[in-house]
């Protein structure tokens, strides 16, 4: 279809007619009563704050739940949360938080210092398989607990003074502890509603459904209708609940971006998860009001498993990644500003500059698979690419596959299957090549380069260096700013050399919001705490 025929007919559609509308649309009905219609993308697996890892999850999550610290809506600096104030020691091991008085839960109870103590106990239990406990290895003791080298969680350092009043113990001094805690991961929840449904420290406890869940945010969750709608609404116990103005957020997991998109151009959201590539360029020229294209700390990757034939020799996975114009990948596919990866971490991370070791070189790849055995993919067996059955995703995918049929002479099968689908199999290492994608957790190069580490619990491509491992150990806990980005250096080379992952290319989000929205604020992370956000009919 011709876009750029197509859309000028539609802006009778987008552009706010008032009462020259038969119908009022969703998005008309949502500015009047302060009722934010948004895109999810895919439906949710969960919205357990401590197991969820998927971006879908977490744009629901931070609604319903927070933390010590939360996010200031422009620029993301941590301001704060349920705690109102803290303290640190000189040496920046031992952090002090003072809690709110008026922090409640959504059930009426107070949030306490013990409910952050018994959160963190629950993440860090071994048998729970938390993908995002890591993340809590900053705290004294917290790693070895989590590993079960010891089940004396007394030992991990996070102690609950009185009913308001944590201190917190760190296992080294950590820059960006408090952006750390803005992270769902660290939000409490709230144990005798877990454990009304199940066990705490299993997978599977069906507390986060409606009815069942209790949280601490902004808002509470009113009802989950799989695959069709996420709705939430205000919380009157928040503590900071006269300063929420929408009354709720509705939730549509549509994973097809045409009918997203379509939803949009109808009138049924206000702001879209993605665009389809192809109608960027028209939305550009003949809709520009509605386009957004903001800077996103991520990078898209395809990452190997390398405990599969073929896959395990570095020569096969260095000559893939050569064989891949990454430049024609952001030209001609996804024309959204997006930029060539030349290494794993996006660059402009707190002054590091990554090494720049991922080129295109078709003769060298096609020189090291004869180097391996396999002279113009001869011997070598088809190779299964697995990848979400987005449109986005799928003309990458098709691309990719054609450069290392024509320059490398192998043959891949492509999978598209739906997100569920691709993220179980993910985390059972059932694949051989898989679409994947790391989105800053917060702005640093460790939240890049930590996801490799041997035992980290997105690392599901088998790879493990204990050298690698090493220098980032090292690096968290040097404090010249010079010399732990020259450890950074050395580990993401290590991490270039051995590719595991073959970085594509680093985002932009592309996607589409009607004027009335206000408070979504343009910001590398693309987080956007609802309760800043705010809907205008007169925009």
């Amino acid at each position: 279809m011709n876009m750029r025929r197509f859309l000028p007919g539609l802006l009778a559609v987008l552009l706010p007619l008032g009462g020259c509308l038969r119908h009022e649309t969703a998005v008309q009905r949502g500015n009047r009563d302060q009722v934010l219609n948004r895109g999810l993308g895919y439906d949710v697996i969960d919205l357990d704050p401590q197991l969820v890892t998927g971006i879908a999850e977490g744009n629901v999550v931070i609604a319903l739940f927070e933390g010590l610290v939360t996010e200031d809506p422009h620029d993301l600096h941590p301001v704060p949360g349920v705690a109102e104030r803290w303290e640190a020691s000189p040496d920046g091991l031992t952090y002090t938080f003072f809690l709110r008085t008026s922090a409640r839960w959504s059930n009426g109870q107070p949030v306490t210092a013990q409910d952050f103590v018994d959160s963190w106990h629950r993440i860090l239990t071994p048998s729970l398989g938390a993908e995002y406990g890591d993340m809590l290895h900053v705290l004294q003791g917290a790693e070895a607990f989590h590993r079960g080298a010891t089940r004396d969680f007394s030992q991990v350092g996070a102690v609950a003074i009185d009913a308001h009043t944590l201190r917190v113990t760190l296992e080294h001094p950590a820059a960006n502890f408090l952006a750390l805690l803005t992270h769902w991961a660290w939000a409490p929840v709230y144990l005798p509603a877990i454990r009304a449904n199940g066990p705490a420290d299993q997978r599977g406890n069906r507390w986060t459904r409606p009815g069942q869940l209790v949280g601490n945010g902004p808002f509470v969750l009113r009802s989950w209708d799989p695959d069709r709608r996420i709705v939430l609404e205000k919380s009157p116990t928040y503590w900071d609940a006269a300063s929420v103005r929408l009354t709720a957020i509705n939730f549509y997991p549509i994973d097809s971006l045409d009918a997203e998109e379509r939803a949009f151009r109808s009138g049924q959201l206000h702001l879209t998860d993605a665009l389809p590539v192809g109608k960027v360029e028209a939305y550009r020229h003949d809709a520009p009001q509605f386009l957004r294209i903001d800077p996103y700390l991520g990078t898209y990757y395809y990452a190997c498993n390398v405990r599969r034939p073929y896959l395990d020799d570095p020569r096969i996975r260095q000559a893939l990644s050569l064989a891949i114009d990454r430049q024609s990948l952001v030209d001609k596919v996804m024309h959204g500003g997006q930029a060539a990866a030349t290494a794993f971490t996006p660059p402009g991370l707190d002054g590091y500059v990554p090494p720049a070791m991922l080129t295109t070189d078709f003769n060298r790849a096609r020189q090291l698979l004869a180097e391996a055995g396999y002279p113009g993919g001869k011997g070598l067996p088809p190779f299964e690419l697995l990848a979400n059955n987005s449109e986005n995703h799928r003309l990458v995918a098709e691309a990719v596959q054609e450069m290392w049929r024509r320059e490398l002479g192998i043959e891949v099968r492509l999978m598209t299957l739906e997100p569920k689908v691709v993220q179980n199999t993910r985390s059972a290492g059932d694949f051989q090549i898989i679409r994947g994608d790391w989105i800053a957790d917060y702005p640093d190069p460790s939240s890049f380069l930590d996801v490799w580490r041997s035992h980290n619990g997105n690392n599901y491509t088998g790879w493990s260096d204990a050298t690698y491992d090493s220098l980032l150990f090292a690096a968290e806990r040097t404090t010249p700013p010079d010399e732990r980005r020259a450890l950074w250096q050395k580990a993401e080379a290590r991490l270039l050399a051995a590719l595991p992952i073959i970085p594509l290319f680093h985002y932009t989000h592309v996607f589409l919001i009607q004027p009335s929205v206000q408070g979504w604020y343009a910001n590398p992370l693309d987080h956007h705490p609802y309760k800043y956000v705010w809907l205008d009919a007169d925009k």
